[in-house]
């Protein structure tokens, strides 16, 4: 018997989080819906991700600043300067941990939001808002955890499903921003993906010329979202069919 398709909700405007002044929708697939886990893999496929318990995709009308964005783990070759981060990040532990909250993570957490998205409404998250957005009991989530002599220097939360990788959020010690851990963390989920024999690592959305979002066309070849049909981006900015 085919499962019957997901149902999709539409979120009330509210404040874009890239744009003043603009609103933002969201589509949302019904999170009452006992067969979200059976979805998501496809959901991924058409360019939604995870927050919280919630699969989303932006919907904002006459604005489609948000692409959905995804490397192809086999062809994806790291740049020089990925291959430094690589060898600045050596003496680092990489551990595949249990999702969930521990007082360590949660003030590595708070740490990085005070920093990075300070004023942003994020930058005093209570540990409610850690246990809401980060996992969800039905999502396949793991903690890769990033140490350095014992010490917690970073967090990639990671979604883990058929049609590949979600990089679900990353978050690290602002102390330790000369390492590049954002970008150590996605080298090593393109790692992973490769060893579990899934296809892509999906980024979320990347939008234009965003200086919040410019990291991610460094991942080449870089795949956005265009309608149905998923295209390589070039670094000209063209995209062409992959």
């Amino acid at each position: 018997m085919r499962s019957q398709p997901a149902h999709l909700l539409q979120t009330l405007p509210h404040p874009c989080g890239y744009f003043e002044g603009r609103l933002a929708r969201n589509l949302v697939l019904d999170p009452a819906d006992p067969a979200l886990p059976r979805h998501y893999a496809l959901a991924l496929r058409h360019g939604f991700r995870r927050a919280g318990g919630h699969i989303y995709r932006p919907y904002c009308g006459s604005c489609r600043a948000c692409v959905p964005c995804r490397v192809p783990v086999r062809e994806f070759m790291p740049d020089r300067s990925q291959r430094r981060c690589l060898r600045d990040n050596a003496d680092l532990e990489i551990i595949d941990t249990d999702p969930g909250f521990t007082r360590e993570r949660y003030a590595l957490y708070r740490r990085y939001l005070r920093t990075r998205h300070a004023g942003g409404g994020m930058d005093e998250a209570a540990a409610q808002d850690f246990r809401e957005f980060l996992s969800a009991p039905w999502s396949p989530t793991r903690f890769l955890e990033f140490r350095h002599q014992g010490n917690l220097l970073a967090v990639a939360v990671t979604d883990i499903s058929p049609a590949g990788l979600s990089a679900v959020y990353t978050f690290f010690d602002p102390a330790e921003a000369h390492r590049g851990l954002g970008t150590r963390a996605i080298l090593e989920q393109i790692e992973w993906a490769r060893r579990l024999d899934v296809p892509h690592v999906y980024l979320g959305f990347w939008i234009a010329g965003h200086p919040k979002m410019h990291y991610k066309a460094r991942f080449r070849p870089l795949q956005i979202l265009e309608g149905d049909r998923w295209v390589a981006r070039q670094a000209d900015g063209r995209n062409q069919a992959p």
